[in-house]
């Protein structure tokens, strides 16, 4: 079936819902429910408490596309260069990604049923890493291959990488290192102090769930199992609490049901606030793991079409493209975008569900948001050098 179909049998079919709740009504609360007015990087940060991270930068890395849309003059690479400054680290939830400090206590101390791979495959380099970084201080991964020399072991991926690099990050998931900044994208760690929550461990899986809800409701309530799931990636110890408080939140969540999908957020959420306010207006070209389209079945049911990330499929098999970003044009996701930068010259590809909206106040946001998304992906540096008039002399 064709997307423009898809999208016509939806808007035939009859909406299951109790009173009050319509789809418009989710699929706006949806997308407002992260889509806060721009503010600084540091409340933005406090505001979502998780941001996934990811190292693909078509055109730029993932968390740096979440962020540009909620922090004001916000560029390609800012949080990497504030890090240090933030309260925020680096660390496992369902994916990796940065958080805050108040987050990180809720997934720490991390225990597992058996030792990391390279826990099992490389025992005794543990201690001595650790002792490495102790005594020297902030440790790039070249640092400790100087010193202990490259060994090659396999890595989640299918492929290789070097022995000490894997320990820095089994000693970082276990808690025992944090990421103390980045360079060009690389982790340099340092030792960590104790991490450990004031909460029960009944209560820290309740925190956590409620910050799935708060990023993604209304969430599909399969959905929300899946991500419960996920989360034995960065609370594999809190497992049978997060499956008793999932039992309780699937009980006391608020909840309606519509063309057969049930969909549940916090208790306390009018969803029907929204048409009181002021409708969504502009463009946006999200990250695929912004918390708006996270949920692929939440998305393909509120917006009526199937987006998948196709960075991991072959060339010859990809429909929209190998990093492409939905295109929110109010509280609808139209169609999508494929973006790189040569020069100072933003260069995009441009698709349609069905076709663009022939209006002129999607022409002039569409135009405006391909500027602020060609400003976004200018370095700040090459500014610097233009301000000193040293960008001619370095390109010649």
């Amino acid at each position: 079936m064709s997307i423009s179909q898809n999208l016509q049998n939806l808007s035939r079919s009859t909406l299951e819902t109790t009173p009050n709740h319509t789809r418009a009504q989710i699929r706006c609360a949806a997308v407002s429910q992260t889509l806060f007015a721009s503010t600084d990087l540091a409340t933005a940060l406090a505001t979502l408490r998780y941001v996934q991270a990811d190292p693909i930068r078509a055109p730029a890395r993932a968390q740096d596309l979440i962020l540009r849309h909620r922090v004001v003059g916000y560029r390609a690479g800012d949080l990497e260069r504030l890090y240090p400054t933030l309260e925020i680290e680096e660390d496992a939830v369902q994916n990796y990604g940065f958080v805050t400090r108040e987050l990180q206590s809720w997934l720490h101390p991390r225990s597992l049923s058996r030792p990391l791979q390279i826990e099992r495959e490389m025992p005794h380099l543990l201690e001595v890493v650790l002792d490495f970084v102790t005594q020297n201080g902030p440790s790039h991964p070249k640092a400790l291959e100087r010193h202990f020399g490259r060994t090659s072991v396999g890595n989640y991926w299918g492929g290789s990488s070097n022995a000490s690099t894997r320990v820095l990050e089994a000693l970082h998931y276990r808690g025992a290192l944090r990421v103390h900044h980045r360079e060009k994208g690389i982790k340099v760690y340092e030792v960590s102090q104790p991490l450990e929550s004031e909460l029960s461990p009944f209560e820290c899986a309740q925190k956590l769930l409620e910050l799935i809800l708060q990023l993604h409701a209304p969430l599909p309530e399969k959905s929300l199992g899946q991500l419960v799931s996920l989360l034995g990636y960065g609370a594999p110890h809190l497992k049978n609490e997060l499956k008793i408080a999932l039992t309780q939140f699937k009980k006391s969540c608020p909840k309606v049901t519509l063309e057969g999908m049930t969909y549940l957020w916090l208790e306390g959420r009018d969803l029907t606030e929204n048409r009181e306010q002021e409708p969504l207006e502009g463009v946006r070209f999200l990250a695929p793991f912004d918390p708006i389209v996270w949920d692929r079945r939440r998305f393909e049911h509120l917006f009526g079409w199937e987006y998948k990330f196709e960075a991991y499929v072959p060339a010859a098999k990809r429909k929209l493209g190998y990093y492409a970003l939905p295109l929110l044009w109010g509280d609808q996701v139209i169609g999508w975008g494929n973006f790189k930068l040569e020069g100072k010259t933003l260069i995009s590809q441009i698709g349609y569900v069905e076709k663009a909206p022939s209006s002129r106040a999607f022409k002039d946001a569409l135009e405006a948001e391909l500027a602020a998304l060609e400003l976004f992906l200018r370095p700040r540096a090459l500014e610097k050098l233009e301000e000193l008039g040293q960008l001619e002399e370095l390109e010649e």
